[in-house]
C-alpha cells in the first residue's frame, strides 16, 4: 500500500469526508481491520480564505507547495489538494514535488466523459465558477462547463462558505440548489458537477434531476486506486465510476 498525502483543512468539514472515504475504500479493498496509509497537513482555512479574497494566489501557491514538499519528504507517494478552488494553483504545487499530484479536475472530467456528459452545470465557489481555470481544463476534455447566472453563483458561493464550511446543512439551501439545477436543465445542462468538496454534504449526486459527479468521491477513488494497487496509473475513476 502506498501513502496518500492530503493537503486539507479547506474546509475541515470536507477533509473529514476525504479521511472517511479513503479509509472505507481501504477496508473494502483489503477487508478486516485495514485502513489507508495517510499523511495529512491541515491548514488554518481562515488564512487561505484571506489569500483568496485578496487575490494573493501566488502566495497561496507557495504555501501549498511547501506543504506538498513536506508531505513528500515525510513519505507520501502522491499528494491531493482537498479542495477544487485551490487547483487554480495546482501546476505550481506539482512543480514543487516529484510524486504525482492527483488532480481533482482531471478526475472529474474523466468521470464525466465515461458517462457521456458534455455540458455539465458546475456548482462551486465563485473562484472556481468565474476565474476560468476550471473551464479551460475541462475544455481540453471536450467538456463545455455551464454556470448559473450571477444571482445563482452568488447564492451557491454563500451556501458553501456561510453554511457548509461551518457545518450547517440546511434543507432550505438544498431546495435552492435543486431549483438552480432545474433552471440549468431547461437551458441545456446534461449533468451536474459537485465542484466544491463540501457540496456532497448537501446533495447526493445519485438523487439529482440530472446525472451527478461528486468531485470529492472521484478524487478519492483515483487516489485509492493509485495507493492500493501495484499499477501506478491514475485511472481510478475509470475503474470505480
Amino acid at each position: 500500500m502506498k501513502t496518500i498525502g492530503l493537503i486539507g483543512g479547506m474546509s475541515f468539514e470536507s477533509t473529514a469526508v476525504y479521511y472517511d472515504l479513503l479509509n472505507n475504500m481501504a477496508r473494502d479493498r483489503f477487508g478486516g481491520l485495514a485502513s489507508a496509509e495517510i499523511l495529512l497537513h491541515s491548514v488554518n482555512f481562515a488564512d487561505i480564505v484571506a489569500l483568496q479574497q485578496s487575490g494573493r494566489w501566488d502566495e497561496a501557491g507557495k504555501r501549498l507547495s511547501a506543504i506538498a514538499a513536506n508531505l513528500e519528504k515525510a513519505g507520501a507517494d502522491c499528494v491531493l489538494i482537498c479542495t477544487n478552488t485551490m487547483h487554480k494553483i495546482a501546476g505550481q504545487v506539482q512543480a514543487a514535488i516529484s510524486v504525482p499530484l492527483v488532480d481533482i479536475i482531471d478526475e472529474t472530467a474523466t468521470a464525466l466523459k465515461a458517462r457521456g456528459c458534455k455540458r455539465p452545470l458546475l456548482l462551486a465557489t465563485r473562484y472556481t465558477m468565474e476565474d476560468g481555470f476550471y473551464h479551460a481544463q475541462m475544455s481540453s476534455y471536450g467538456i463545455e462547463v455551464m454556470t448559473s447566472e450571477k444571482a445563482g453563483r452568488d447564492r451557491i458561493h454563500s451556501i458553501i462558505f456561510d453554511e457548509l464550511c461551518k457545518g450547517k446543512v440546511l434543507d432550505s439551501s438544498r431546495a435552492e440548489m435543486l431549483a438552480i439545477i432545474d433552471a440549468a436543465r431547461s437551458t441545456g445542462a446534461d449533468s451536474i458537477i459537485l465542484g466544491c468538496t463540501e457540496i456532497c454534504l448537501l446533495l447526493d449526486p445519485n438523487h439529482l434531476p440530472l446525472p451527478g459527479v461528486d468531485s470529492t468521491l472521484v478524487h478519492c477513488q483515483a487516489a485509492s486506486e493509485f495507493a492500493f494497487t501495484d499499477d501506478t496509473a491514475l485511472d481510478g475513476v475509470r475503474k470505480y465510476a
